[in-house]
């Protein structure tokens, strides 16, 4: 382990990077500051997807469990849609689940296995934004980037005292942690600064008094570092109303249908849905039946509220759906689908006579 302070007379940045080599989180795609080798590019890839949208301590169970099924992008590669969509259930935004296996086999077929060494190279590929391949780039390939994430933009606007609101103040943010950036250890400072706002410089109470930079705060020095970085009001979300149908056949069968590739919840399993509109639409049943009121899940996505009306319906066995297939009393996992349809079969569940 390096040692825990900068020399005398070093700037933050310098300061930040001796503070992580003795601090570092210990993180399960990572590897520790002075190890002597970089992180897998897998690992730090699919753990930079995984993290879009979501926190360390939701992804770190789903990471062990991708990794023990598919080690490599060779084995995410092969793996069957339905098994990694299952897999993904829970961690939400399943557009990014889509992208995983379409740049796993990019990275496969076209690649000969090997993700890209340049952050220009990995944006080539299907799913990889500005930031993901800045992060891979790196933490992965010790490449000069700057990685800006909600952390970084926190601790620059307390570092400068940036008072101008978020979203505008994103490019003076972003100036501001490439000037911090370093030629050496670039992985190394990009995960400093991201631990810093993940354990010191929190969004609430920040811990100023053990900062390792805060001799460099501004706003810390003014008495803002609690305040920012500001924020623009948000608008009110919006509410969306649906209906949802849940049909059990006599023999335990569920009426469960893959949702289309597009929009919210793309490519997974589900139960059968209206549209989603501001006003209720139309009774749309995926099969002829006796359909029964049974209250209203509520569930909220990033820009809109929903609130799906909950019909249910139990049918005999030769019943024939218009719309998606029965599954099996054994073989149906309500664990394997989105939140929101687990929200769905746990209202449903208890108003279903026992088998």
């Amino acid at each position: 382990m390096r040692d825990d302070a900068a020399e005398p007379g070093a700037g933050p940045g310098a300061a930040l990077r001796a503070w992580y080599d003795g601090h570092a989180r210990d993180l399960p795609w990572r590897v520790p500051p002075g190890a002597g080798h970089r992180a897998d590019p897998y690992r730090v890839w699919l753990s930079e997807v995984m993290l879009q949208q979501t926190t360390v301590a939701a992804v770190i169970p789903y990471f062990h469990r991708f990794t023990a099924l598919w080690p490599t992008v060779a084995h995410l590669a092969a793996a069957e849609d339905a098994a990694v969509m299952a897999e993904w259930a829970g961690l939400g935004y399943y557009a990014r689940a889509r992208n995983l296996l379409k740049c796993a086999r990019t990275v496969a077929a076209e690649l000969g296995g090997a993700f890209p060494d340049t952050a220009e190279g990995l944006r080539a590929l299907p799913g990889i934004g500005p930031y993901t391949a800045a992060a891979i780039a790196a933490i992965a390939f010790d490449r000069p980037e700057t990685v800006v994430d909600g952390n970084v933009e926190r601790v620059m606007a307390r570092l400068h005292a940036v008072e101008t609101p978020l979203p505008a103040a994103k490019p003076v943010l972003a100036a501001h942690a490439a000037a911090l950036t370093p030629q050496e250890r670039p992985g190394d400072h990009a995960q400093a600064v991201m631990d810093l706002g993940a354990t010191i410089c929190t969004p609430r109470s920040p811990a100023c008094g053990i900062c390792p930079v805060m001799r460099w705060c501004r706003a810390r020095a003014a008495g803002l570092a609690a305040e920012l970085p500001l924020k623009a009001p948000k608008r009110a979300k919006p509410t969306r109303l649906g209906l949802v149908y849940v049909a059990r056949r006599a023999d335990g069968a569920v009426l469960l249908e893959t949702r289309p590739d597009g929009g919210l919840l793309g490519g997974m399993l589900g139960f059968p849905c209206t549209d989603w509109a501001e006003a209720r639409p139309p009774e749309a049943p995926p099969l002829t039946a006796e359909w029964r009121a049974s209250g209203e899940v509520r569930h909220t996505f990033t820009h809109f509220h929903l609130r799906l009306a909950l019909r249910l319906a139990e049918v005999p066995l030769q019943a024939v759906p218009e719309r998606g297939a029965f599954t099996g009393r054994h073989a149906f996992r309500p664990q394997a689908l989105p939140t929101l349809m687990r929200k769905v079969w746990n209202l449903a569940a208890p108003d279903f006579p026992p088998l």
